[in-house]
């Protein structure tokens, strides 16, 4: 297994811990993944970011890193799953990738639930590629937050797929693939991170209810 380094925030006692993964270019420390991850853990929430081996490497070597194979990034997903206790009490996800991959593994590993921060539906522009096929039977509760101008899954591509009815859709106003409007939006980036915290702050609370 794998010697991964997290970063965590949040209370260790917490009932719940959120998992992380960055996505495919941008480290776990990146200023969208940070935003997040301490604004869901001011609500009491335990968050704990990890990195795929790659971007792991990339960051001890100083030279950028091409993603790893995606049989390594499932058991990466798998192996930070084990290492971070029983499955019941963890939400996983992430960033694009990150939560693309976390969404292949969630069902298996028994987690409690699934959050995904701008999944990549299909590559930009060719939206024949879909990424969807698992989640049309997925079980995990889940919530995907979408920007409403994400190139990688817009709201009337996403309408047309048979997603599981345990995933629910969130649209963040006038985002892109990472959350942020145009200026003519009258919304800031800031504000639409911290609509997505909240969001996320809801989803877990749901979870913890049930």
């Amino acid at each position: 297994m794998t010697d991964y380094s997290f970063l965590i925030d949040g209370p260790k006692a917490a009932s719940i811990t959120l998992v992380l993964a960055h996505g495919a270019g941008a480290p776990m420390d990146a200023p969208f993944m940070t935003t997040i991850a301490q604004g869901v853990a001011h609500a009491g929430v335990r968050v704990v970011r990890f990195e795929f081996p790659y971007m792991a490497a990339g960051r001890s070597s100083g030279k950028r890193r091409a993603p790893d194979r995606e049989p390594i990034l499932l058991q990466s997903w798998r192996d930070v799953i084990a290492k971070l206790g029983p499955p019941a009490k963890q939400v996983i996800g992430g960033k694009s990738m990150g939560g693309r991959i976390a969404s292949m593994v969630a069902d298996e590993a028994g987690v409690a639930g699934l959050v995904c921060l701008g999944y990549p539906f299909h590559p930009p522009g060719n939206p024949a590629r879909a990424r969807v096929k698992h989640l049309e039977k997925l079980r995990t509760p889940a919530l995907i937050m979408q920007g409403t101008r994400d190139s990688f899954g817009l709201p009337d591509e996403i309408a047309q797929y048979k997603l599981s009815r345990k995933i629910r859709i969130a649209w963040i106003e006038d985002g892109d693939h990472s959350f942020k409007p145009r200026a003519r939006s009258g919304r800031t980036e800031a504000q639409n991170l911290a609509d997505a915290v909240s969001r996320i702050c809801s989803f877990i609370a749901g979870l913890k209810s049930e």
